[in-house]
């Protein structure tokens, strides 16, 4: 059971709705945030993480770590890096675990794409986020769920609504 904070859903109609998004985000995270993305593929969470990466001026580009699992772009402004995981590949926790993402998760603000039912152990703090194509007919909406858990998330998404 999971202690569920605020619950927001934004519509995103375009792919750079979403990358703004991202950057709006980008703004209410700091160093030890943990971000599980959820969607099917193409459904826009590289697209969202690129955003959120230029909004933590982070070195780029951010393109979906698929084939190396994971990769840390380091701040360009003194900020938080940004761990960025795909956890598609990835056959259970142990796996997930066998990355040490523990060395890095109190330094950066980590992002973990089809992370849901694996990464929810990193942290007791953090956002789940569920991208959802539109209507059929409208190639580029999407709707973003995100579920604040943890106190951390209490208050914050209401400065994303």
């Amino acid at each position: 059971m999971t202690n569920e904070g605020e619950s927001i859903v934004i519509e995103v109609p375009t792919s750079e709705d979403m990358r703004a998004l991202g950057v709006r985000l980008a703004g209410l995270l700091r160093a030890g945030d943990l971000l599980v993305l959820t969607g099917d593929l193409g459904a826009g969470k590289t697209t969202l993480t690129q955003g959120i990466g230029e909004g933590l001026k982070i070195r780029g580009p951010v393109t979906s770590p698929t084939f190396v699992i994971a990769r840390v772009h380091p701040s360009l402004a003194g900020g938080p890096s940004l761990v960025h995981v795909d956890a598609y590949r990835l056959g259970g926790f142990a796996e997930l675990d066998d990355l040490d993402l523990d060395a890095s998760l109190d330094e950066a603000v980590t992002i973990v794409e089809w992370g849901e039912g694996l990464a929810e152990g990193l942290a007791d703090d953090r956002l789940e986020i569920t991208i959802s194509r539109g209507p059929a007919g409208a190639s580029e909406q999407r709707a973003v769920k995100i579920i604040g858990v943890g106190d951390r998330w209490t208050a914050a998404l209401r400065d994303l609504a």
